[in-house]
């Protein structure tokens, strides 16, 4: 006698060698002894071989078709075997009972199992939506299936075009296109980006690391809406000074200017205008909103993003040759160096001048300053500010003597790269930091004596934090600090000023002691500005790359910064050699580029030679 029965949702064939009533000892078609429970047989039959009765009850269960059954059904519950005596009409063989049977178990779809050997008939509208769900898969496997085979063939499907961007920077695991995706880099063993890139998808490695920030960060693009404007600003009284910026040859958004002038008492009085576009900006417009989504300009070499409409910033901008708004701060100097006051005023300044970094650093240089030569625009000007520059820098305990680093500035033309040193410490330099510390760490000082809140900067155990609360910046060496000096650049600068022109003019501040908006604003800035500040070292690596391969360079000197890591000495490109020996930090060494992979930004070198040392280096 042999059972077909039920374990663990299976069903199985086996021969009884011993029956127990509420058990069975059997041996199953694959020769195995297994104890099975009376209540699991669903059938009883004699036959000499198990392999063929599971073979003709397959048979069976394949002929029957589900929608034929379902529809023989009634609404209410059944046996399997009653079902099979309506369905064959005589007494059905053990292999046509146990191929309907298997027939019901595999079409869950149509029958819902009820307990041993029973089952109800779906309900037309589950089925209905059942079906529909399969079909659905099936159809989506196959378009699976197809892009994966476009793919393959280095064709990107039209489907992939309008989420491009999501598949490349945020993929969604549900997404056909995802798993499509998935599935061909892994058949072709390809990256995704390397995929897209073979199938036309990307234009340049730089298309893809501009996309990837644009994605995170301004998914709805870097355009301004027409209507954003400005209010109409008072006429202020014009400053009775001549004022000059100093700045890059690229730079639109100029934000502060000087002027020095001569006082009757024999004091000299040094400006600090800075651009006031918090006077035509009101706090919570849809243009103050705006600014405060972007937080800060983005800059990057080749572009940027600016943080206002370009008609914004051309209203507020200090343009030669024009007379801007501004918050001027005024600092009056002894024949000593000595600042002996200050006063801030709101105003228009005449901006005589705009200077240029690249003209300054050879007209102004270290050996002008020694010489005291001021054959130049402004020349006494700015010799006289250099040498107040020298007084403050000392007075806030630093040492000008210190190393002096390498700054660069990158130059993007026509997909060609510039990269150009520049010594950070350099006279023109000193002038403007010193001056830009003084006006900030003053004006930091006016809003903590008027008990305003604001953003300040601070520094304590080597942190840079900002707080709405004044402290000291250690690294400054001053007791308050804050950024007021670039409103048109970064959102903070443009809170600051607010809070100051409330002063000015004895109005309510903009924000309160323990404003919760102001806290909301202090936390979006650093987020954004950390954010923009990494993609801005990424694209000067991105672009160093650029460089190496443009100029075919295969050998350069790097200095060794520690272990393996070394830094290029002409560029601001740090990478790691493997195959450097045991060196000390400073050492510089020969080493050959031989591979340089724009797509994940890394260079590969080897160790040539030890060099011998030139001295300081940058």
């Amino acid at each position: 006698m042999n059972v077909f029965y039920e374990e663990s949702g299976s069903l199985k064939v086996a021969s009884i060698i011993e029956d127990n009533n509420t058990s069975l000892q059997v041996q199953t078609q694959h020769g195995k002894r297994a104890k099975v429970k009376a209540a699991a047989v669903l059938l009883r039959f004699e036959h000499h071989c198990l392999n063929e009765f599971m073979e003709r009850a397959r048979l069976v269960a394949d002929e029957l078709e589900p929608g034929f059954l379902w529809e023989a059904c009634d609404e209410s519950e059944f046996s399997f075997d009653a079902l099979a005596d309506a369905y064959f009409g005589d007494k059905p063989t053990a292999e046509e009972a146990a191929g309907l049977l298997m027939r019901l178990q595999a079409t869950p779809t149509h029958f819902y199992k009820k307990g041993k050997g029973r089952y109800k008939p779906a309900p037309p509208e589950a089925l209905k939506a059942t079906l529909a769900s399969i079909e659905r898969k099936r159809e989506q496997a196959q378009l699976q299936a197809e892009y994966v085979q476009s793919l393959l063939r280095n064709e990107l499907p039209d489907d992939f075009k309008p989420v491009l961007n999501q598949l490349l920077y945020k993929p969604d695991r549900k997404m056909l296109q995802t798993k499509a995706v998935e599935e061909a880099c892994s058949q072709l063993k390809l990256s995704v980006p390397r995929l897209f890139e073979q199938c036309g998808a990307l234009e340049s490695t730089l298309e893809y690391h501009h996309g990837r920030f644009l994605f995170e960060h301004f998914p709805r693009g870097t355009g301004f809406d027409d209507k954003l404007a400005v209010v109409q600003t008072e006429d202020y009284a014009l400053a009775d000074v001549e004022a000059f910026s100093i700045d890059d040859v690229t730079t639109t958004e100029i934000d502060d200017a000087f002027s020095v002038s001569k006082l009757d008492n024999g004091h000299w009085q040094v400006g600090v205008h800075i651009s006031a576009p918090a006077l035509g900006i009101e706090g919570r417009s849809a243009l103050d909103a705006e600014a405060r989504k972007r937080m800060s300009t983005v800059y990057f070499p080749g572009g940027k993003i600016t943080m206002l409409p370009e008609p914004v910033i051309d209203r507020f901008t200090l343009a030669e040759g024009r007379e801007c708004p501004a918050l001027s701060m005024y600092v009056e100097v002894d024949s000593d160096f000595q600042v002996v006051g200050t006063r801030s005023a709101i105003e228009r300044v005449r901006i005589a001048c705009n200077m240029h970094h690249n003209v300054l650093d050879v007209e102004f240089d270290e050996q002008a300053v020694h010489a005291g030569r001021t054959d130049f625009a402004f020349g006494e000007q700015l010799l006289f500010l250099y040498r107040l520059a020298g007084k403050l820098e000392r007075a806030r305990g630093q040492d000008e003597r210190q190393m002096r680093r390498t700054d660069y500035s990158f130059y993007v033309d026509n997909d060609r790269v510039r990269i150009e040193p520049r010594k950070r410490g350099a006279p023109i330099d000193k002038v403007v930091s010193e001056m830009m510390i003084l006006v900030n760490s003053r004006w930091a000082q006016l809003l903590a004596e008027s008990n305003r809140p604001a953003l300040f900067r601070t520094q304590a155990s080597g942190k840079v934090k900002m707080s709405t609360v004044a402290a000291p910046h250690e690294g400054l060496g001053v007791n308050q600090y804050i950024w007021a000096s670039s409103p048109l650049r970064r959102y903070a600068d443009l809170v600051n000023q607010r809070q100051l022109i409330s002063i000015l003019r004895g109005a309510q501040p903009a924000f309160v002691a323990s404003d919760q908006e102001l806290f909301e604003i202090m936390r979006g800035f650093e987020l954004a500005y950390d954010a923009y500040a990494e993609f801005q070292r990424r694209m000067e690596r991105y672009w160093c790359l650029r460089w190496l391969l443009q100029e075919q360079v295969t050998e350069m000197a790097a200095e060794v910064i520690r272990d393996n890591l070394v830094r290029f000495e002409c560029l601001p490109l740090v990478c790691r050699v493997h195959s450097l020996p045991s060196l000390a930090p400073g050492d510089r060494v020969q080493i050959s580029v031989s591979g340089v992979d724009l797509m994940e930004m890394m260079v590969r070198c080897e160790y040539k030679k030890t060099l011998e040392p030139i001295g300081i280096t940058a």
